[in-house]
């Protein structure tokens, strides 16, 4: 049936393209905070500000001019505040608020939320290449998508792994605390740049971990990181293929952590999984806070949650055939399903609360 005039309310056609122009300001504003993280002005302003445009401009080696359009941007979008906004323009005063600052600048807070900027950049990287996957069915290689997302991605966990994971979640699980304190021995599946192998290897000074991975410019980041935060005795990245059945080891813990969505096999990862475990060794799979079940209002992460599935997670599992198509939204159903196609008996949902993760055991 085709769409009538009767059919048309003027008002809420209006209000949608009002939307649309809002929706379209707010994505420039996240790439506008892309470029400020990138080029360090919070950095600048928040160790030296209020700075002028020129000030700024010395201070990071960048143009005086580009640097005046970006702080007057991010004024009129209420991330900066200016002093005196009827001087000449190169006499302008713009200043970082105080309350923005771990937001922005602090990598380890875990309010920083800087990286989102990037992350959400990065998607755009392969855009073209998503639309065709969409026409035929393929997928689109995580390499496709760069360092911007990669390292998006990173930043967005690195606080979450490196200040809660170890005294927090892994701390509630008794008989892994426990294992652990003892020198247990720690997989880390799809562990990315590292920060989740970091994490558990500095809440527990005896624990040695093996992460894998199967990107290899992340196995090389989580290399650097993993030096650089002074784990590299007791933390091994490995670049494998964690559906990989030579993969072997004895491990107290086995865990995978926001990857299990992004996997084109992820029987066979927890299959692995399940192996390495044996038959004493918990097995922990850490992924969204998706609901239940699909409603049209969705839970109040899944827009979010869509967002990232169409535009990364769903083409990245759809690389290899055959593929289960998993998406960002995976549901606890789903991943039960998966759980007993590997060889589970139960999964249980863990009594820890998180916005944005839900924290699954599952036992052999």
């Amino acid at each position: 049936m085709g769409t009538t005039t009767a059919q048309i309310d003027p008002e809420r056609t209006d209000a949608f393209l009002e939307s649309l122009l809002e929706r379209a300001a707010n994505t420039m504003s996240l790439f506008g905070i892309y470029v400020g993280d990138r080029l360090g002005y919070y950095d600048a302003l928040a160790s030296a500000g209020p700075l002028t445009a020129p000030a700024l401009a010395a201070a990071t080696d960048t143009h005086e001019r580009y640097a005046r359009e970006w702080l007057e941007h991010q004024t009129v979008t209420g991330v900066l505040t200016v002093e005196n906004p009827g001087d000449d323009p190169t006499d302008r005063r713009y200043a970082l608020p105080g309350s923005y600052v771990e937001v922005l600048c602090e990598p380890d807070s875990l309010n920083y939320l800087a990286p989102l900027a990037g992350l959400v950049a990065g998607l755009g990287a392969p855009l073209e290449d998503v639309i065709e996957a969409f026409r035929t069915g393929g997928g689109v290689p995580f390499a496709a998508y760069g360092d911007a997302c990669h390292e998006g991605i990173a930043a967005m966990n690195r606080p979450a792994f490196v200040s809660q994971l170890g005294p927090e979640w892994l701390a509630s699980i008794s008989d892994v605390d426990a294992a652990l304190r003892d020198g247990g021995r720690v997989a880390d599946l799809g562990c990315g740049h590292g920060w989740s192998s970091i994490g558990v290897a500095e809440h527990y000074p005896e624990a040695i971990v093996d992460g894998y991975d199967l990107d290899a410019a992340s196995v090389e980041r989580a290399t650097e990181n993993v030096a650089e935060r002074g784990v590299d005795d007791r933390v091994t990245v490995h670049n494998r293929d964690a559906g990989d059945p030579g993969i072997d080891g004895d491990y107290d813990l086995v865990m995978a952590f926001e990857c299990v969505h992004d996997l084109s096999d992820p029987i066979a990862v927890l299959e692995t999984m399940r192996r390495l475990a044996g038959d004493d060794g918990a097995v922990l799979v850490v992924d969204e806070r998706a609901g239940e079940s699909f409603s049209p209002e969705g839970n109040e992460i899944e827009p979010l949650l869509y967002g990232f599935s169409v535009l990364h997670c769903l083409p990245v599992g759809m690389v290899d055939e055959p593929a289960t198509g998993t998406g960002t939204v995976m549901r606890p159903d789903t991943l039960a399903e998966y759980a007993t196609s590997a060889g589970f008996s139960t999964v249980d949902v863990l009594p820890i609360e998180n916005f944005f993760f839900r924290f699954y055991r599952l036992r052999q």
